[in-house]
Order: structure tokens, then sequence, then C-alpha cells
């Protein structure tokens, strides 16, 4: 199989990778293109001991490093997701944009970059705590167990979010909505009088553009192909970083979210 035909299927996802870590799709270009110029003409070489998508990164990672790229000083005038990324220091920059934009695991990011699995967790924790104080909101958590709504409702405060509201029904969730807007949506499927979870978050996205991330026992009844599948969804019993994770990104990446912030 020839070089290109090894690759292609890995060009659009670099070259959104590239954007998001300068902020210009020509910029980020320029530089996939200087990547792909060196493995053919033999500067560079893909590992074989890695997947092609992984060491098609680590090559372009070579090439930004080799050049003196840097991530400093974009001053687009307009607060995109690409301008407040800018503001996360440039290595959790990276590891961030490689875990939660590109879906790499710590352990390939780290391949990638050239760094331990332990620097690479660090360099995400310290990225998503950068983005939950640019993107505090309100949050809304409808869960009917009270213990784990108690336990979810730390972790978001723990991130420096507000809880605006807590609901155990569809119709509780509802009136949430009506009372308080929130800038994030926390759900369980099933809840407290056998209504369901996903119908209210069908009810409280027909009046708002907001994310929304499921919680749940449950995930075959969203897994089920016959829908689109929701971008969040954490299997409980689930780990609290985990959660953190998922909060980060979802409010980071969520299209109405970025429009605001424009």
């Amino acid at each position: 199989m020839s070089l290109l035909a090894r690759l292609a299927p890995h060009l659009p996802y670099i070259r959104r990778y590239a954007r998001a870590l300068t902020g210009d799709q020509a910029t980020g270009d320029n530089y996939v293109r200087v990547a792909l110029e060196a493995l053919a003409a033999g500067e560079q070489t893909l590992s074989a001991d890695l997947t092609p998508r992984v060491a098609l990164y680590k090559v372009f990672h070579a090439i930004w490093a080799s050049t003196g790229a840097r991530l400093e000083g974009l001053d687009s005038g307009a607060e995109d997701p690409s301008s407040r990324l800018m503001r996360i220091s440039p290595r959790s920059r990276q590891a961030f944009l490689l875990t939660a934009l590109e879906g790499f695991t710590p352990s390939e990011a780290a391949e990638i970059l050239g760094e331990s699995t332990h620097a690479v967790e660090g360099l995400i924790a310290e990225a998503q705590a950068d983005i939950d104080a640019e993107l505090v909101t309100d949050v809304l958590i409808i869960e009917d167990e009270a213990i784990i709504s108690a336990d979810i409702e730390s972790l978001v405060r723990e991130l420096g979010h507000r809880v605006t509201g807590t609901a155990t029904t569809h119709d509780e969730a509802v009136d949430a909505v009506a009372r308080h807007r929130p800038g994030l949506v926390l759900a369980d499927i099933q809840l407290a009088d056998g209504s369901s979870g996903i119908d209210a978050v069908k009810d409280i996205l027909k009046r708002f553009d907001v994310p929304v991330i499921f919680i749940t026992a449950f995930p075959e009844r969203l897994l089920t192909g016959e829908r689109p599948e929701p971008t969040f969804l954490i299997t409980k019993p689930f780990q609290p970083e985990t959660v953190k994770a998922a909060i980060s990104q979802a409010l980071f990446f969520h299209p109405a979210r970025q429009k605001e912030a424009a």
C-alpha cells in the first residue's frame, strides 16, 4: 500500500488538529504539508511499531518542534474556541486536543508528544482546569438517586460551576429549566417516577441548545443505532475524573457555547 493510501483516511483529522493547534486553517495546513513532504522525501518515517494515525501525528509534532513553532501570541480579535485555547499553556493545549478532540488515549498522546503517560495526564488536568475557569456555567442535574446526585453536584462545584437546579423526574426537570436556563445538563435516563430522562432532555433541547451529558446505568437504551447517539455518555458506576473531563469537553466543544463566546 502506498504512503498516500495509508495516510489518506487520517488527513482530515490531522488538518482539524493542526487548525485547532495554530488557530488558523491555512497555517495548520502548512504544517501538515511540510510533514507530508518530509515523509515523501524520506526525512521522516512512520514508526512501524505504531498505528498509522499515531505515527502520522508523531511525525507532525516532530516537524512542529524542529521548526521552533510557537503557540503563543495569536490575536485574532474574536473570542472563539481557538483564541480561548491559546490562553492554555502550549504543552497542556496539545495534550488536551490530542485526547479531547482527536480521541487518542493518554498513552497514545504520550507517544506522540514524547512524554510519559503520567506527564500527559497531568497536562490534561491543567488544561481542563484552565478551560473550566474560562467556561463557568449553571448546571442542571437530573438524577433520582440522592447519593449519586450529591456526588455529581460535588464534582460540578469542584470545577467551579454553579448547580442551579436538581430534578428527580421529567416534570421537575422541565420546571427547573423554566425557572432558570442551564448552561449544561447532566442527566440520568431512568427517573424516580418511571419517567424518562431522555424525554426530559428532548423537551429541554426544544427550548435551549445546551450541552448534555448522560450518566446512566443503562447505556444500551441510548446506544441503539436507531437515532443519533449522544456525544457524552458515561456509564455508572463512574470515575470522578471521567465526569470532570466530560464536563470540560462538553462545554468547550459545544457549538452554541462557541457562538456565544464569539
